[in-house]
């Protein structure tokens, strides 16, 4: 297997300011920007740059989002990586192909994002059936971790950061928690994606107790069923006219 065949090129720019955050998270986020552009300057005066970000939380809340929107901040590549899609039956292998790609991502001074990241750092002793290996892939990320370059950016991602070996989360300087928004968080997400549209297609229904990706499809299947209603519409009535002469 190529492993770098998995790395999803995703081209979707993404601005930091179209991410709903808390102010706090954001001024996290906004700290680590700033200390990444001004890398050379830090660094001379032996000052370490924060360079392993750790998001996790409720699933289509903004993780991968965030991450894409720093790669935009900073102008650096983006490597996304899907880890369900790396794991296999030999650990071995696994390792190897964790390896080659935080290699790439080092020697390009890129940014890589691990999704899913639980599903190679889950906690040494939860794998009833090969303890053995899951402590050696563990291992091998905590140094590939350890030994990352700091000018390069490791952002990882995960549901589940209850089931990651502790070991491993001591490596991220950041962690970033995001949670289900608010109904008046969504309001004002919903305020924003309906702008863009006709005055008489964004009175929808709206949905709360959802994520920012469940309400953004949510809306556009509303809007678009309505768009296509109103099309059909003026469709008939030409049509009908058209009988009339």
């Amino acid at each position: 297997m190529n492993v770098f065949n998995l790395i999803i090129n995703d081209k979707e720019q993404v601005s930091l300011k179209d991410i709903f955050l808390d102010e706090v998270n954001r001024k996290s986020i906004e700290q680590l920007i700033k200390e990444h552009t001004y890398f050379d300057e830090l660094n001379q005066y032996g000052l370490p740059v924060n360079n392993k970000l750790l998001l996790h939380g409720s699933s289509g809340c903004g993780k991968t989002m965030t991450a894409k929107a720093i790669a935009q901040a900073l102008g650096k590549n983006i490597l996304i990586l899907d880890l369900s899609n790396v794991v296999c039956s030999r650990i071995g292998e696994t390792s190897q192909n964790i390896k080659q790609i935080f290699d790439k991502a080092g020697r390009e001074k890129a940014i890589l994002f691990l999704d899913e990241f639980d599903q190679i750092g889950k906690a040494r002793g939860n794998d009833d059936k090969d303890v053995g290996e899951m402590r050696r892939l563990v291992n091998t990320i905590i140094q590939l971790i350890d030994y990352f370059p700091n000018n390069a950016l490791l952002i990882c991602a995960t549901n589940h950061p209850e089931i990651i070996d502790t070991a491993l989360l001591r490596r991220f300087q950041l962690r970033i928690s995001f949670q289900m928004p608010a109904k008046e968080v969504l309001d004002e997400y919903y305020n924003n994606l309906l702008l863009r549209f006709p005055k008489e297609l964004q009175d929808i229904e709206r949905k709360y107790g959802i994520s920012f990706a469940e309400a953004k499809d949510h809306t556009f299947t509303v809007v678009k069923s309505e768009l296509i209603k109103n099309l059909e519409e003026k469709q008939k009535n030409v049509e009908v006219w058209a009988k009339k002469f």
